[in-house]
């Protein structure tokens, strides 16, 4: 049976996809979230997430429901259905930070955001918004805090699914021949160096990921 171990807890029928498909699941959670709570008195004309866990946090504010009549900006199709079934109006999401940065620089530039993010956040979307002189400013919505741990058990793949799931897990293991899963371009980028032996979903989806570890094995 083949030994492949998530950087995350998955849900119960994503791991079920894996187990079914004749893999033994070791889950490790090398991350933790905490959310924190926001000022409502400067928000732009438009709000902007890039995670799922900023949407999460953000929502569990009572400050929230007051913020519905704003257009959303996102990263995720996750992310997108959170928003969009919690009662936001989304006008336009993307799979990655930098195609959102080119559909705001290029067609929204004239308006202005709130960012709701982690402390823990890349750097492309701000970059892009300065660059192009967009007003924009942003709110600390959850941090997130790493949770290295040694992996004693050999395994022949690994899941990977944010830059400082990587991060974290480096910190007390080393990656040898295992083949890397990554969620996206975002997340393998961190593997630069380290190893070749990666392959990244074709969409940025958890189950995109599990997709690809049955087809690699099948």
């Amino acid at each position: 049976m083949i030994q492949i171990l998530s950087t995350k807890t998955l849900l119960k029928d994503q791991k079920e996809a894996l187990v079914n498909a004749n893999f033994n699941v070791i889950e490790v959670d090398f991350i933790k979230t905490k959310s924190n709570p926001f000022q409502i008195n400067e928000i732009n004309e438009n709000l902007i997430f890039t995670s799922q866990n900023a949407v999460q946090s953000f929502l569990l504010d009572p400050k929230a429901e007051a913020l519905k009549s704003k257009n959303v900006f996102c990263v995720g199709l996750k992310t997108k259905i959170m928003l969009s079934e919690s009662g936001y109006n989304v006008v336009a999401y993307t799979g990655y930070a930098e195609d959102l940065a080119e559909i705001i620089t290029l067609i929204y530039a004239s308006e202005s955001y709130t960012f709701f993010s982690g402390n823990l956040r890349r750097e492309t979307l701000p970059k892009a918004l300065k660059e192009a002189k967009i007003k924009f400013n942003e709110i600390q919505v959850y941090e997130t805090t790493l949770t290295p741990q040694k992996i004693k058990t050999p395994v022949e793949a690994i899941l990977f699914f944010s830059p400082s799931g990587i991060e974290s897990y480096l910190k007390d293991n080393k990656i040898k021949n295992e083949t890397c899963f990554c969620i996206g371009t975002t997340t393998s980028s961190a593997l630069e160096g380290i190893t070749k032996n990666v392959i990244v979903a074709t969409q940025p989806t958890i189950e995109d990921v599990i997709e690809e570890v049955i087809a690699e094995y099948r």
